[in-house]
């Protein structure tokens, strides 16, 4: 059945004659007149009678009527639900490791957020839980952090999990200490300079193919026998700026930040170890612009930080 066809019986209904209907419609009264004959033709019934007085419904055109007044009703509902309806919200969502240079380029790409409907998820955590992001909840971004010797294991686990991967960064660790440490005034440091200092490390690593505890023995950069294991970003701060003795392996840290803390970053003689971070992504995942946005920042955030 034509819906058209049914929607001019039902205006025709309500009018009482073609020629009224026709003004309504904005169509010629015989092309009205023709179509409410092959919608009767195709019912095999006669909806109206057509008198001197006008378009008047037999008894089963008010049969018909009523059906056709909760069709169209029902499709009115349907057309306005999706014409009407509040635009889709846009998502941005990104998993990273727990360090200074994304964490800067995320406050300046959500300082450019003009977006009138947006939802943004920003998590820091270690790559495992950064992959299990991307494979298995709704994060479309990461960054993930691994020493370059574990470069191929790396890129084999991205090959396989389906996804996309993108050099975001190449660097050495810096040493990340108070500003009052004993060592702050040196230009450089050596790895036995922080023998008798307590190091601040993260006690989640994590290599594909790799033993856990493998991997964090490699991970433990030093020889100090005095070390502080975290999970969380917050806390290092406090620890660094109030105990002296203290120090952490960061890469590059923002002026700023150095600054607010009261901490210095130096160049260890003896760290050779060099670190990557990665973008990735699914390989059918499509970049929106807000992905390509923060992209944008975080590339200037590591040349403005790593190159200064």
């Amino acid at each position: 059945m034509n819906i058209l066809h049914m929607k001019y019986a039902y205006e025709v209904a309500k009018a009482g004659s073609l020629g009224k209907a026709a003004e309504v419609l904005l169509i010629a009264a015989p092309n009205l007149s023709r179509s409410i004959k092959e919608l009767e033709a195709e019912l095999g019934i006669t909806i109206f009678d057509r008198t001197s007085k006008g378009m008047i419904l037999t008894s089963d055109g008010e049969e018909f009527m009523s059906y056709a007044k909760s069709i169209l009703g029902q499709i009115t509902q349907l057309e306005k639900a999706y014409k009407d309806r509040i635009p889709t919200k846009k998502k941005f969502s990104v998993s990273v490791p727990r360090t200074c240079y994304i964490s800067n380029a995320f406050a300046s790409f959500s300082k450019n957020i003009t977006d009138s409907t947006v939802e943004v998820f920003y998590q820091e955590t270690n790559s495992q839980h950064i992959i299990n992001n991307i494979l298995n909840k709704d994060y479309k971004l990461g960054v993930i952090r691994y020493a370059a010797d574990y470069d191929k294991y790396f890129k084999s686990m991205f090959e396989e999990k389906g996804l996309n991967y993108e050099l975001i960064a190449e660097f050495n660790y810096c040493v990340l200490t108070s500003a009052n440490s004993p060592f702050s005034q040196k230009d450089s440091i050596t790895a036995q300079d922080l023998e008798s200092l307590i190091e601040i490390s993260y006690a989640d690593t994590f290599v594909p193919s790799v033993a856990p505890a493998q991997t964090f023995k490699e991970e433990i950069t030093g020889k100090s026998e005095r070390r502080i294991f975290l999970f969380e970003r917050a806390s290092r701060f406090d620890l660094l700026k109030q105990n002296p003795d203290t120090f952490m392996w960061e890469s590059p840290v923002p002026d700023d930040i150095l600054e607010s803390n009261n901490l210095v970053q130096l160049i260890c003689q003896d760290n050779r170890k060099e670190y990557k971070d990665v973008l990735i992504y699914k390989e059918d995942y499509k970049l929106t612009d807000l992905d390509n946005r923060f992209i944008t920042r975080l590339c200037d955030s590591r040349r403005k930080i790593f190159l200064k």
